[in-house]
C-alpha cells in the first residue's frame, strides 16, 4: 500500500497547514489525536444519550459503560492510525490501562461532582472532557506509545 493510498495519511496533515511557529508546538500526533479523541468522544456521547434514555441506570454508571465502549476504540484508532504503533500489546495495553483508570476517575469524578452541585449534565461532562484531554494526550505520547518501542 503506498503513502498515499494508506488511510492514516491524513489523521495528523492538518498541522502543515500551521503557521510555522506554531508547528514547532503542536505535533502530528496532536493533531491525530486531537481529531480521533473528537471521534471517540462523540461516540462517547452518543451512547451515553442512548443509555440515559433506554435505562434507569444512574448517572455514574451510564457514564462508565459510554467511556469504557469510547477508551477502547480510542485505543484501538490512536495505536493503529495515530501512533502507529508495532509495539507488543501486553505491556502497551497495561500501561494504557493504568492512564484509562486515571482518566476514568477523573470523567466520572468531575461529571458526578458537576452535576451534584447543579451544573447541567451535559455541561459536566464536556468540562470533565476538557480537564482530561490534556492529561491523556501526554500520558499516550510518552508513556503509553513512546517512540523508542515502536
Amino acid at each position: 500500500m503506498t503513502t498515499e493510498t494508506r488511510p492514516d495519511r491524513h489523521i495528523g496533515e492538518w498541522s502543515d497547514r500551521l503557521p510555522a511557529p506554531l508547528r514547532r508546538f503542536v505535533s502530528r500526533e496532536l493533531i491525530g489525536f486531537a481529531i480521533l479523541s473528537a471521534g471517540t468522544f462523540a461516540f462517547d456521547l452518543a451512547l451515553l444519550w442512548l443509555i440515559r434514555h433506554t435505562t434507569p441506570l444512574p448517572v455514574p454508571a451510564a457514564v462508565s459503560v459510554a467511556y469504557i465502549a469510547a477508551v477502547g476504540l480510542n485505543y484501538l484508532l490512536n495505536r493503529t492510525f495515530n501512533f502507529r504503533s508495532h509495539a507488543p500489546m501486553g505491556r502497551e495495553s497495561l500501561r494504557y490501562a493504568v492512564v484509562a483508570a486515571a482518566d476514568y476517575l477523573l470523567t466520572v469524578g468531575l461529571t458526578s461532582g458537576l452535576s451534584a452541585i447543579g451544573v447541567e449534565f451535559w455541561t459536566s461532562r464536556l468540562a470533565s472532557a476538557v480537564a482530561v484531554a490534556l492529561l491523556v494526550y501526554v500520558a499516550a505520547r510518552w508513556f503509553v506509545f513512546p517512540k523508542s518501542a515502536n
